[in-house]
This record gives structure tokens, C-alpha cells and sequence, in this order.
């Protein structure tokens, strides 16, 4: 067997960076560390500062960050948006990042709306970055949380059939997921979008060459009956800055309900990156107004919020492995 890996000191920047093995590693030790206990938990990271740097919106992942720091017994200090900062001076953000290097931080987590920010920010400094989100590029993190949610509730990754529905053109969370798919054994792909807003030709190339078997879809009805994880995405009103009509087109295009669900397998689940789109009631012609109807909530096939409670416990150990707290 070959040496275990060692995080010590190391960026998460894309899923790219990492092997089968390695991935399977970081899900392994999120495991052994949700068992345990609390009191063991919050010393691993006493005396640890992590820089939050979010200069784009986030609820999930900068929260689960935050609370996964102070939860190991860590601190956290940053930033939200670029406002109260000298970024809004004309500080590029390379020097940012220098910054928080020279002040002494243990760890940085940043999201920014421009690929390749995250990349920049850990060539800038010699602590470990983790990247949050950098525009409609990457978001590991995201990834390595699915993946563990997916092997939770299906028990293995290889030979699943996944469907991954909605902004596949601009969404991170599902190019990030694609490629990390694809170094498992026999997945199917299933591509479910509006023409507008297809998988960029850069992934589906990819998977091309590695023989990984994916077809492309319009509607959820389609491939719902014969699917394992059902993943679900918004349509991000944030990417469509340049031509908001065509926002007001697709916004709705895609409304999962508990029918749609009827002669699913037993073991279907439904994940969701989250946010969905607010309000996910019926409106008054039934028609519902979310991405995922609100009666689907209750059902055994929805699995987005155990989802995102893994988010915790996986960022969790990415801080403890890159800070070497634990190897």
C-alpha cells in the first residue's frame, strides 16, 4: 500500500487537484471525525485563527465554515462583501491576501465572483487556502460534502446513476461534482437543462475521454425513474446580470413535485446545493413557485438538508487536515 496522504499545508482550490484516493481520504477522516466526542472536537483547533474572506453572498458555506472553526475550537475573524475594506481603495487582491498572511491567520476560506480568484489567493500567500466558491468555476468544498452525502445514502459512489438538474452552464457546485464523479467506476450522467444553459463542452470533452457514460436532457420526467441522486439546482439570478429577461424565462423552468416523484426507486434521493429559490410554497393555480415544491420536504426521497449538515463535518476535517490538526 502507498503512503497515506498528507493535507499538511495544502490549498483546496479544485476537485482537479486531488486523486480517487485522496477524496476518499478527506471523506474517510470526516467519518472519523464526527465520532469524536464534542470535548476532543474543540481542541483541535485551539489557538487557531481562520480568515473568512466572502466578497460574495453566502449563507451555507461561510456559516458551516464559521461554526466548524469555533466548533474545533478555533476563532474566526474576516470580511463580508468589499465594503469597509480597502479593497474599495483600489487594493488588488493578491495584496489582500498578503495581509492576512503577515497577520498571522492559520487558514483562509474565501469566495469571490471571479474564476481563478481562489487560485490567485493561494499563490499570494504560504498558508493553506480554501476555496468557497470562485464565480462559476469551482466550489470543492460543495463537492466533497455531496460526495459524502451521496456514499451516506447510497452506500458507494461507483455505479450510480446521478441526474444533475437545472444551471449546468454556470453552476459550480455541478461542474465541481461532474469532474469528481468521473474518477469513480461506472456512473452515468444524466444532463437535465434548458438548451440555454447546457453543460459547458469543456466537461462533457472530459468525460468523453475518460468513457464515461452521460446524455443530455430537457425534462426531469425523463430520467427521474431511473436515477439514484436526483440533484437539484436554482437557476442563479446572479449570472444573468447581462440579459435579465432571459433570467425571467428560465427562472421557473424546472418545479420538482411530489407527482413527478411517483415510480421513483426506493433508494432515489434529491439533493440540493441550497439555496432554493424563496417561497417554496404552490401559488394559488398550484403551480409551485421553487425548484423543489415544499410537499417534497417530508417525503423519504429529499435528502438537501442532511446535505447540508454534512457541509459541518466535511469542512471540519478539511480545516484539520490542512492545518495538520489531524492527518
Amino acid at each position: 500500500m502507498g503512503a497515506e496522504p498528507n493535507f499538511k499545508g495544502r490549498d483546496i482550490i479544485s476537485i482537479n487537484d486531488f486523486s480517487r484516493a485522496e477524496i476518499e481520504y478527506i471523506l474517510d477522516k470526516t467519518d472519523g471525525l464526527r465520532k469524536l466526542p464534542e470535548e476532543e472536537r474543540a481542541q483541535l483547533m485551539r489557538g487557531k485563527v481562520l480568515a473568512s474572506l466572502f466578497f460574495e453572498p453566502s449563507t451555507r458555506t461561510r456559516t458551516s465554515f464559521n461554526m466548524a472553526m469555533q466548533k474545533l475550537g478555533g476563532s474566526v475573524e474576516g470580511i463580508t462583501g468589499s465594503e469597509g475594506t480597502s479593497l474599495v481603495k483600489g487594493e488588488s487582491l493578491a495584496d489582500t491576501i498578503r495581509m492576512y498572511n503577515a497577520y498571522g491567520f492559520d487558514v483562509i476560506v474565501i469566495r469571490h465572483p471571479l474564476k481563478g480568484s481562489a487560485r490567485l489567493a493561494s499563490e499570494a500567500t504560504s498558508i493553506p487556502v480554501i476555496n468557497g466558491g470562485d464565480g462559476a468555476n469551482q466550489h470543492p468544498t460543495q463537492t466533497l460534502l455531496d460526495l459524502y452525502t451521496i456514499r451516506e445514502c447510497q452506500g458507494r459512489i461507483d455505479g450510480l446513476k446521478v441526474a444533475m438538474v437545472g444551471d449546468l452552464l454556470y453552476g459550480r457546485t455541478v461542474h465541481s461534482l461532474t469532474q469528481a464523479l468521473s474518477m469513480f467506476n461506472g456512473c452515468q450522467l444524466y444532463f437535465v437543462s434548458p438548451s440555454e444553459l447546457q453543460m459547458p463542452i469543456l466537461y462533457k470533452e472530459d468525460l468523453g475521454e475518460k468513457e464515461v457514460s452521460f446524455s443530455e436532457h430537457r425534462r426531469i420526467e425523463d430520467v427521474v425513474k431511473e436515477v439514484d441522486i436526483l440533484y437539484m439546482t436554482r437557476i442563479q439570478k446572479e449570472r444573468f446580470t447581462d440579459n435579465p429577461m432571459l433570467y425571467e424565462k428560465l427562472k421557473r423552468v424546472y418545479q420538482l413535485t411530489p407527482e413527478m416523484l411517483d415510480g421513483a426507486r426506493d433508494n432515489l434521493r434529491v439533493l440540493h446545493p441550497l439555496p432554493r429559490i424563496k417561497n417554496p410554497s404552490i401559488k394559488p393555480d398550484n403551480e409551485p413557485v421553487s425548484e423543489i415544491s415544499s410537499l417534497v420536504d417530508n417525503m423519504p426521497y429529499a435528502y438537501y438538508f442532511r446535505q447540508a449538515e454534512n457541509g459541518l463535518y466535511v469542512r471540519q476535517a478539511l480545516i484539520c487536515l490542512v492545518t495538520g490538526a489531524i492527518k
